[in-house]
């Protein structure tokens, strides 16, 4: 493990990078006995800064839920982040583009929960049971540390992603809030346009099976810290599209079919 004092440290540069848009670089070549563990007390040490600005957790998002990007990250589980309440956005908004350093879209299901879920032991049924309803969302990611290092090329290790929120940037929440058991989530799927342009399809099967599986995995694996998904937290259950690049003027929509729509244009 980092020693306390360079936690903190790199927490701060992540902190500082969000709010000036200035990438860093590898954390893992820096310190390049890092580890997952590593990355998750950077990430920690980070919230704390944010709730001293006032901010608050709304949330929390699961990364890394598909096997082809487990398999490229090298890991064997998905990851997972705190959202906090300045990232949320209205669907049909203005997006300031300089919110961002390079943002990327991701296409999910987010659940609201109606009572506390806490692990270890959760299973599928029981976040089925702590839901309030289910709603479509698209996730802005960000890479505050830069995704290829910009000399060698290399992609940034898991551990630099964990660190950095698992990427987190913006959540766009929209469409038809639907009960649980109101349609098979594993068959609700989306289609995303870029300015009128369809760049990607895909059905929430491709999280996990069920994307209410990645939701008990993660109260699972955070009773580990003692903590259970709160009631009435926004839980992201993972993307399952690939990530689309958006600049600004890009005009991005999402039609999940039944489930209704999202928009919002970077500006």
């Amino acid at each position: 493990m980092l020693p306390p004092d360079t936690t903190r440290t790199l927490a701060k540069r992540l902190y500082d990078a969000r709010k000036s848009r200035t990438q860093l670089r590898h954390f893992s070549s820096e310190h390049p006995g890092m580890t997952i563990e590593d990355g998750y007390a950077i990430q920690r040490e980070w919230v704390k800064l944010e709730i001293a600005d006032g901010r608050a957790i709304r949330g929390r998002k699961i990364g890394l839920t598909s096997r082809a990007m487990q398999q490229s990250s090298q890991i064997t589980e998905p990851d997972f982040a705190p959202l906090m309440d300045d990232m949320f956005f209205e669907t049909g908004s203005d997006i300031p583009s300089e919110t961002f350093i390079a943002p990327r879209i991701e296409v999910e299901l987010a659940f609201v929960l109606a009572r506390p879920l806490k692990g270890p032991g959760a299973t599928l049924v029981d976040v089925l049971r702590a839901t309030e309803y289910v709603m479509p969302a698209l996730e802005i990611i960000d890479a505050r540390i830069e995704q290829f290092d910009r000399d060698t090329k290399a992609p940034r290790k898991v551990f630099d992603t964990i660190a950095d929120f698992a990427a987190n940037a913006g959540i766009v929440l929209g469409g038809r809030p639907v009960k649980p058991d109101a349609v098979d989530l594993r068959w609700a799927g989306a289609l995303l346009y870029k300015n009128a342009v369809i760049e990607e399809t895909g059905l929430a099967a491709a999280v996990l099976n069920h994307p209410a599986v990645g939701v008990a995995w993660l109260a699972n694996k955070i009773a580990r810290y003692g903590e259970e998904l709160d009631a009435g937290g926004v839980i992201l259950s993972g993307s399952f599209t690939r990530p689309t690049t958006a600049v600004r003027g890009d005009v991005l929509h999402a039609d999940y079919g039944p489930l209704g729509n999202i928009s919002f244009r970077l500006v």
